[in-house]
């Protein structure tokens, strides 16, 4: 009964999170709805790094490779026929001559994650510690060079536009919540908890018997579904994307949320991704100039970035486990004693 009570808690509080900002964004202006819909976009996608990185322990720089394949995927999909063949042109026929509606474009874009993530993760989750990250590093490069160049699957290095702005306050709310049950579902899981038991002690756990490549390839796959799934919505939500708006800004960006929030944790990774968001879209908002108690403050173009690292290196020096504590968010002591 207790450990039911606690898992309640622990999906709960990040559920009510989610949907407390998503009722939030129907309440407010359409330009201030904008950095709510952000907000919503960045916990499905530190969830999906999550998966992979807070049940493993391996660092990876790849995974907004796969936030960029979905992305790109729901776009061109969705673009209309019309637009698409006099835009797109140079497309190849099958995605050029189709088109497919909202929701089977993010089902799309979460397929393709998944699969492009089991791929590259076959060779690379065998590797540990500094090589695994170069190597997801160097997943995302390619990827990033790929969809620049290759304009036989997508607009290169122009901008891919008109695609249908789907994702309101609802959307973004029923998807931030679908990842992260998704998340809390395989945390949960006997294949998480051996994902776990692997990021403490590898050897101990390859000693009783848990398959380390293994899991970490099923979670990595997971992630990618995720990821590209959250793609989908990330693309929907601004209407157009280039390839450098999933490239090492967002890469370095996600990071930070889940750092900041707590690596270990999916309530970590859910507060993280919301507090650094809401603190990214006031210094954006600083760099064009914003009123403070009577003052105004103007930043510096670029700033925010510079104030965001300052930020994460203070968490990972005096509060390394980040705002919760690496931990999920339990009932009290006294409660649970009850």
């Amino acid at each position: 009964m207790r450990r039911s009570l606690d898992a309640l808690v622990q999906l709960a509080a990040p559920v009510a999170l989610i949907v407390a900002v998503g009722l939030v964004a129907t309440t407010v202006s359409a330009a201030t709805e904008v950095y709510f819909l952000k907000a919503l976009v960045s916990v499905a996608i530190v969830v999906a790094i999550y998966v992979f990185v807070g049940n493993s322990g391996v660092l990876s720089f790849g995974q907004i490779a796969f936030v960029a394949v979905g992305a790109f995927a729901a776009g061109v999909m969705t673009v209309p026929l019309e637009s698409k063949q006099g835009v797109l042109a140079t497309l190849f026929p099958l995605l050029r001559d189709h088109t497919i509606g909202n929701v089977p474009s993010l089902l799309l874009a979460a397929g393709l994650g998944g699969v492009f993530a089991f791929v590259v993760g076959l060779p690379l989750m065998r590797l540990s510690g500094l090589a695994a990250g170069i190597a997801t590093f160097a997943v995302l490069e390619i990827t990033h060079n790929v969809l620049q160049q290759w304009t036989k699957i997508g607009p290169g290095a122009t901008t891919l536009s008109l695609v249908p702005e789907t994702t309101g306050p609802l959307q973004a709310t029923l998807g931030a919540l679908v990842v992260v049950a998704a998340a809390f579902a395989y945390q949960r899981s006997r294949l998480g908890r051996q994902l776990r038991a692997s990021r403490e002690d590898a050897a101990a756990a390859t000693a009783v018997g848990v398959g380390v490549h293994l899991q970490r390839l099923l979670a990595f796959t997971l992630s990618g579904a995720l990821a590209g799934f959250a793609g989908g919505l990330l693309v929907h939500q601004l209407g157009s994307i280039t390839t450098e708006q999933v490239y090492l800004e967002l890469t370095f960006l996600t990071l930070a949320m889940l750092v900041v929030g707590g690596v270990t944790s999916l309530w970590g990774a859910v507060v993280g991704a919301l507090a650094v968001s809401g603190l990214d879209s006031f210094l954006s908002q600083a760099e064009e100039g914003v009123h403070v108690l009577g003052v105004k403050l103007d930043l510096p173009t670029g700033s925010r970035l510079v104030f965001l690292a300052a930020i994460m290196a203070l968490v990972l020096i005096l509060r390394p486990s980040g705002l919760t504590g690496g931990r999920e968010l339990r009932l009290p002591r006294a409660w649970r004693r009850a």
